[in-house]
């Protein structure tokens, strides 16, 4: 049975959602972390010393900071991801002159999840920022740098109006889609890479939740490793702008590499190559079984 365009988005953003939830829920704590340690290098020695540092100073709740914003950010970029990655296959298949039913090879996949990334960009970029503010407002009282922080949701979305206006929520987009648009190429391509290497000339949709699990995380993997020192810079320039001006991408990347040197662009790298792995294979699982059980009911009428 051959499913509508539009019904098709729809799955494809119902399954995203349930897979951008997957993966807040399985890497928050990491992902806290990451933003903390990219922000503030000087405070903590390493992961450990951050999670036990936050435990003491905040408690177990400082953990899941940003986790409202985080869900929010999740799963309106997967949801548009997924939808528009369904779209930029068949561009892809129109470009290299294919029928809308072959099978793409993982290198033209990886390009269209690269073209789909862009859109989930102006989603993501929003709530990125507040989930990032909210996760290292400790931090930023603690070096001096507010006076005093938010708490909520609400008070730092009440904050960036105030001080920016509705704009104020893209800070840092150059930077989003400087990491987006080449990550995700990394990402769908070492995925179904990975995934065409477990199947061994069988259908791909046939894999299991192992084979998913460990595809989900190499692309997870992939994405970090490659684009890392970008989210490094976005991650600041989001964060210190609470404090006021801010410069752009290039002024913040040239002072972090000349007062603290390179290392500092990865700070952090641990815990985000622990959550994406975790995160990212829980994403695609969620992603690939609800995606197929819809389908399965589409089919069945």
């Amino acid at each position: 049975m051959r499913i509508n365009s539009a019904v098709q988005a729809a799955i494809d953003l119902t399954a995203g959602a349930a897979g951008g939830t997957a993966c807040v829920a399985t890497g928050q704590p990491f992902d806290t972390a990451k933003v903390k340690m990219q922000t503030f290098p000087n405070m903590y020695k390493g992961l450990v010393d951050c999670f036990v540092k936050t435990y003491k100073q905040v408690g177990f709740r400082g953990f899941y900071k940003g986790t409202t914003p985080a869900l929010v950010a999740n799963i309106a970029e997967n949801s548009v991801l997924f939808m528009c990655y369904g779209f930029c296959q068949q561009i892809v298949r129109r470009i290299v002159g294919v029928d809308r039913k072959t099978k793409l090879s993982d290198l033209q996949n990886a390009a269209a999840g690269s073209f789909a990334s862009a859109f989930a960009t102006l989603v993501l970029c929003p709530t990125e920022l507040v989930k990032c503010r909210l996760q290292a407002m400790h931090e930023m009282q603690l070096s001096g740098k507010i006076i005093q922080g938010h708490n909520t949701v609400w008070s730092v979305v009440k904050g960036v109006i105030q001080k920016d206006g509705p704009l104020g929520f893209y800070r840092g987009l150059s930077s989003t889609l400087l990491r987006e648009v080449p990550g995700y190429f990394f990402f769908f391509g070492g995925y179904e890479l990975s995934r065409t290497f477990f199947a061994s000339g069988r259908p791909k949709d046939e894999l299991g939740p192992i084979p998913l699990l460990l595809s989900g995380g190499f692309g997870g993997s992939c994405l970090w490793i490659a684009v890392y020192p970008v989210d490094c810079v976005k991650s600041r320039i989001q964060v210190l702008s609470m404090a006021g001006k801010q410069a752009g991408f290039m002024g913040t990347f040239l002072t972090v590499v000349r007062t603290e040197g390179v290392l500092a662009l990865y700070s952090g790298l641990t815990p985000t190559m622990i959550r994406a792995f975790v995160a990212n294979g829980a994403l695609f699982l969620a992603y690939e079984y609800s995606r197929k059980l819809m389908m399965k009911q589409i089919d069945s009428y």
